[in-house]
């Protein structure tokens, strides 16, 4: 067991293929379950791959912990007015890269030159490990179908990824809610504008990004 770490993708580089564990979860349900079903009855629920740095240790470079603890305190909502929440937590740290490869991905984002941007966010993930996500999120809706969920309300995500996987198997999503911008830490704005300028969903928070925006978006500087 490696714990979520994969050091092998900077240290071999005679591995060519590389085969992440996609398969633990955790499911968290907020109301009666016996609802789920019923198309009729509000359904709230997240998707969620685990990012320790921010989830356990508040790591403020990504969205990662408010948009959860926010998609929490939309299923209690949602339970409270007599619907059902769902939180499905993936183990993909890291995009399924691992937690020593995201970490070096940080590190290179803050310490290449120029800073931190989000200009080159995605490219610091691709210099690292050489791709940008492993996570094969046509497999996530299975735990969707194993709970009975036919159609979501309310899908607390941004990711057009994990919105394509699920729609593609027949699930209906009504409504795409994006994290609230007050919700956003300050160095999280490189993570964020890169995102919804590459095609995550906009939502009506973010309409305003554009190349003018990406360009200008930086993180905190540190004093090395």
């Amino acid at each position: 067991m490696t714990n979520g770490m994969y050091p092998e993708l900077i240290t071999r580089p005679d591995i060519k293929i590389f085969l992440p564990p996609i398969g633990g979860l955790t499911i968290y349900i907020w109301g009666d379950p016996d609802t789920i079903p019923d198309e009729d009855i509000e359904l709230t629920c997240r998707v969620h791959d685990e990012c320790n740095g921010s989830d356990v240790f508040g790591s403020d470079i990504c969205t990662c912990r408010p948009y959860l603890t926010h998609a929490i305190e939309e299923c209690i909502k949602t339970a409270q007015r007599g619907g059902c929440g769902i939180v499905i937590y993936f183990r993909k740290e890291g995009r399924s890269l691992g937690e020593v490869t995201k970490y070096l991905v940080y590190n290179t984002r803050k310490r290449q030159e120029g800073g931190d941007s989000a200009e080159n966010y995605f490219s610091c993930t691709e210099q690292v490990a050489g791709v940008q996500d492993t996570r094969f999120q046509a497999l996530m809706p299975d735990p969707l179908h194993f709970l009975g969920v036919t159609k979501i309300h309310n899908f607390i995500s941004m990711s057009d990824m994990k919105y394509n996987a699920i729609v593609s198997t027949g699930i209906e999503i009504v409504n795409r809610v994006e994290i609230p911008k007050e919700l956003v830490p300050a160095d999280a704005q490189v993570e964020i504008t890169a995102k919804v300028f590459h095609g995550y969903n906009a939502g009506k928070a973010y309409q305003d990004i554009d190349e003018k925006e990406l360009k200008k978006t930086v993180g905190r500087e540190y004093a090395y």
